[in-house]
């Protein structure tokens, strides 16, 4: 055979562009509070428990009770992202990417929300009057320490417990945020023969979606320092997500980069921490 031969070999070259595996939907949006914001601030207001007072005469005079009034700050951020496709690439191209990149877009913009949401949670939250006092984690009272183990179940009943001893709503939804690693721990330290691990191994295999209470989102964004990763608890009401500007999509041509198309994803949005007694910082180790 000629050793010229290569010359008239075929390539032949795939003509759909496929996203590599990431994550695409906003997983956390769906989990907590969401309101419009105008502005670069948002405000909102809330009313903290009080106590009846036992009337003690006949004809006694009415007790008046002060109401406490909180007030939450969500700070506003802008998120961009924009890239080219030259007017010559479609002609050296099989197939036009322009949709393929709105997509990877749009999917990077939701996982921002999630990140944002997750440092919201632990982070320090503002509110007062004009946005400035500061309200931190309460670690001592809401953090679970990692005790150099992973996610078992003792640290979910204790999750549990901390919820409802500070009195939230069990009508309202809880969720738990924990990465497959942890997945894994829980079936690792569960016992076999409890109906316990059967729980969690229909949970690891998609089949059921609560346990506890808790409707569960794997997230393999939560935060994690050094070994300890942490996973969080939450009521849906404690955490909220301001959006300013939802997510969009233009698609369109500069006339100033030699008529290329330029594919462009923007959203203006904010998250912050409403109610402490509502969050808990569950600690695993990895």
């Amino acid at each position: 055979m000629s050793f010229e031969v290569t010359t008239a070999m075929v390539q032949q070259y795939n003509d759909n562009v496929v996203l590599l595996q990431q994550q695409k939907p906003s997983r956390l949006r769906p989990c907590v509070r969401e309101e419009s914001v105008r502005g670069e601030y948002g405000f909102f207001d809330q009313i903290d428990a009080t106590s009846a007072q036992k009337r003690t005469q006949r004809h006694a005079d009415t007790p008046l009770i002060s109401t406490p009034h909180v007030r939450r700050r969500v700070s506003m951020d802008a998120y961009d992202w924009a890239d080219l496709i030259e007017i010559f690439d479609r002609a050296a191209l099989i197939t036009d990417p322009t949709s393929k990149y709105v997509i990877n877009a749009v999917a990077a913009h939701n996982r921002a929300i999630d990140d944002a949401i997750i440092a919201a949670a632990l982070a320090t939250a503002y509110g007062g009057r004009d946005g400035t006092t500061t309200y931190s984690f309460p670690t001592s009272t809401h953090q679970i320490a990692h005790g150099s183990k992973g996610l078992d179940l003792t640290k979910l009943l204790t999750a549990k417990e901390i919820l409802d001893s500070y009195e939230n709503d069990p009508d309202e939804p809880r969720f738990f945020i924990l990465n497959a690693k942890q997945v894994t721990n829980l079936l690792n330290t569960t016992e076999i023969k409890s109906a316990d691990y059967n729980t969690v191994k229909a949970l690891a295999a998609g089949q059921i979606d609560t346990f506890l209470g808790f409707k569960f989102i794997r997230s393999e964004r939560l935060q994690k320092v050094s070994t300890t990763r942490s996973c969080l608890a939450f009521s849906k009401n404690s955490l909220l997500l301001g959006i300013g500007t939802d997510i969009i999509t233009r698609v369109s041509e500069r006339a100033d980069k030699n008529y290329a198309t330029q594919v462009y994803v923007g959203m203006f949005i904010g998250a912050t921490r409403m109610d402490e007694k509502g969050v808990v910082e569950v600690q695993a180790t990895e």
